[in-house]
Formats: C-alpha cells, sequence, structure tokens
C-alpha cells in the first residue's frame, strides 16, 4: 500500500506539470485507433482480457504471456489521402513479464508546393506522424495485472518537426466470476523538442475506466467504458448554432433543465460495445459512443454517427478483424487487422 501510494503521488504532480503546458492539439494523433477490433468497440480503451495484443496500445495492463511471439499488421484507410499503419510483435521473459514493441505511422499524402500567389512550382512533401512504442505487462496475482507503456511519438511536416515522451500506466482486476475492471491513465509526458512557432505542445492526456464481461451462458461479450475521469464537463457552446438554440427576437438562447445535463454529460462519457461469438472462427462486433455522435452529428442529416461495427474471422492460424467507424456522414475509415501466432504457425507448417 505504502508503494502504491508514493506511485499515486508520483503521478499527480508529474499530470500537474503536464497541465502547466499552455497549447494543445499537435500530438492528437496518439488517441486514433488504429485496431480493427477496438475502432469496432467504440475507439476507447478496453478492459477485455484475452490474448489479443493490439489491445496493450490501449490498456497496458492487458498485456499477458499468452501474446508471446505474436505478430500483428494493421491498416487504416483514412478520409481524403490520409492512411496509417501499425506493426506489433510480443515477447514474454517469465516472471519479468511480457513486453510488446508497436510501430505506428500516420501518411497525410502528397502536398504541393506553391508560391506566394498559390502557383505549383512541381515539388511535393509527404506530413507524417509516427509513434515508437515499448509495451510491458504483468500479471502480480490470478487476479491483479499491470502495465505500461513508453512512447516516443513526433511530427514531421515538412521542415517543421517535433518529438516528445510519454508513458501510459493501468491497472486490472478479473473476479473469479469472469468480470474484468480496469483503470488506465494514457498519454502523460512531455514535449522534448519542437522547431514550431508558440508555445510547447500539450500531450492529450486522458484516463478511463472500463468493465467487461463474457456471459457464461450466451456466446456475448460486454463492454462498457467511461472516457475522460479527467473532464466532468465534456460540452461546448456551438457558434454556429446549428440546433437553432438562440431566439433573434428575444435575444435568449435555450438551455436545458440541470437533469438533462447531467445526463447529457454522463453519457459523453460512456462508450457500449459487444461481441458475439458465432462457433469458434466468426465473432461480430458493435458499439455505441454517445460523446463521438454529439459532436460530429449534424441537425439535418444524423444518420450512423458515433456507431460502429466489424467482423473477425479465423481461418488457418490468421486472425483477420475488418470495422467500420461512423465518424461522420460524409464517409466512414476502414480497418483491417492480420494477426497471428509464430509459434502456432511454426508448428502447424511443421
Amino acid at each position: 500500500m505504502k508503494r502504491l501510494l508514493v506511485i499515486l503521488s508520483f503521478l499527480t504532480m508529474f499530470v500537474a506539470e503536464i497541465h502547466g503546458q499552455t497549447s494543445k492539439g499537435a500530438y492528437g494523433f496518439l488517441d486514433m485507433t488504429s485496431s480493427a477490433r477496438v475502432a469496432a468497440l467504440g475507439n476507447t480503451d478496453l478492459s477485455v482480457y484475452d490474448s489479443d495484443i493490439e489491445l496493450g496500445i490501449y490498456n497496458p495492463a492487458l498485456i499477458n504471456s499468452d501474446m508471446h511471439n505474436a505478430l500483428v499488421l494493421s491498416y487504416v484507410n483514412y478520409y481524403a489521402d490520409i492512411n496509417y499503419g501499425m506493426a506489433q510483435y510480443g515477447r514474454s521473459f517469465g516472471n519479468i513479464g511480457t513486453f510488446t514493441g508497436t510501430v505506428l505511422y500516420h501518411s497525410f499524402g502528397d502536398f504541393l508546393y506553391t508560391d506566394e500567389y498559390g502557383n505549383a512550382d512541381g515539388g511535393t512533401f509527404t506530413p507524417s506522424d509516427y509513434n515508437i512504442m515499448i509495451g510491458w505487462g504483468r500479471q502480480l496475482t490470478p487476479h491483479w495485472s499491470i502495465g505500461a507503456n513508453v512512447k516516443f511519438a513526433g511530427i514531421q511536416y515538412e521542415r517543421f518537426k517535433t518529438f516528445a515522451l510519454a508513458v501510459d500506466v493501468a491497472g486490472c482486476y478479473r473476479t473469479g466470476e469472469g468480470w474484468m475492471f480496469s483503470l488506465t491513465a494514457r498519454n502523460i509526458g512531455y514535449e522534448l523538442y519542437s522547431n514550431f512557432e508558440g508555445d510547447r505542445n500539450e500531450l492529450p492526456f486522458r484516463m478511463s475506466a472500463g468493465v467487461s464481461k463474457r456471459l457464461e451462458h450466451m456466446p456475448f461479450l460486454f463492454s462498457i467504458v467511461y472516457e475522460n475521469i479527467q473532464k466532468w464537463d465534456l460540452t461546448y457552446d456551438d457558434p454556429l448554432d446549428l440546433e437553432g438554440n438562440y431566439d433573434p427576437l428575444t435575444g435568449t438562447t435555450k438551455k436545458k433543465s440541470s437533469a438533462a445535463q447531467f445526463a447529457d454529460n454522463m453519457m459523453r462519457h460512456l462508450v457500449f460495445g459487444g461481441e458475439i461469438y458465432i462457433g469458434k472462427n466468426l465473432v461480430l462486433r458493435a458499439a455505441y459512443n454517445y460523446g463521438m455522435r454529439q459532436n460530429l452529428q449534424t441537425p439535418t442529416k444524423k444518420g450512423m454517427c458515433g456507431f460502429s461495427y466489424g467482423v473477425g474471422i479465423k481461418i488457418w492460424q490468421l486472425s483477420i478483424n475488418y470495422s467500420r467507424s461512423e465518424m461522420h456522414i460524409y464517409g466512414s475509415p476502414n480497418y483491417i487487422t492480420i494477426s497471428t501466432n509464430l509459434d502456432r504457425l511454426t508448428k502447424k507448417g511443421k
């Protein structure tokens, strides 16, 4: 308990230092999802404990010895010419724990060089972001596990560049009945260098708590995640007033009741997801992210914004996952992830 209090005190001081920084946004890509399974389950920090190595990117306490010699490749077809990918490998070292190595890369397509009048000179450049990560997880008891990720993240936009160092920390508790609880703190860090003008960029620190359970008598797993523990009010005032809350005749703005405001804020923190297992080789997934829906929908055409869905198929020793996340009515990113375990792959080859 004394060690735990020391660690929590250190993290509190470290987070206070982080929030002393002044600007935001440059490292938002650290929260972009590269895993098809995670995207299908709501683009959040899950608390699902199994052998899926890619879950450790978002909750390092899920890294475990079943991920030994696991290999994952992922590709995301985002909006416009934006594409990004991920490669990951895991290795277990007995009582020391299990380590993962991950490389994530985001490419924003080709941009033209122009003069001050907008005339292209024929040259191009490609802005990009990258994140190199080392993860570690260890099971302390049959019920408790902990983990951490160390990240080296950078931005390269033509001759402008920045890089930062960050860590994620997490803990999980699993009951004898199969309930899984987790607490995660992500992107605790500091910008080391930048040649952009202005103040130091802040990393997108956030905390989340999750619970999941695979039902005993039904082929179904459900997940509930409470995001952004560090900030209660996630609402904002829309300067365009697309919902028509402002009355120009009276000069007043329509406001929700206190109960409605509380319910709206609470729901913006919650992400609901689930998996349905059809046999041993097929999984269907879906999730609802209320906060994403409220932030990205349009009043005239809300569509499926905030919903995500996907499918997982096992073929031979390969697990293939595909998903779509309905972030906006004008398009949805496509995620595809292929994973295998090299030990099982080699044994089958023999």
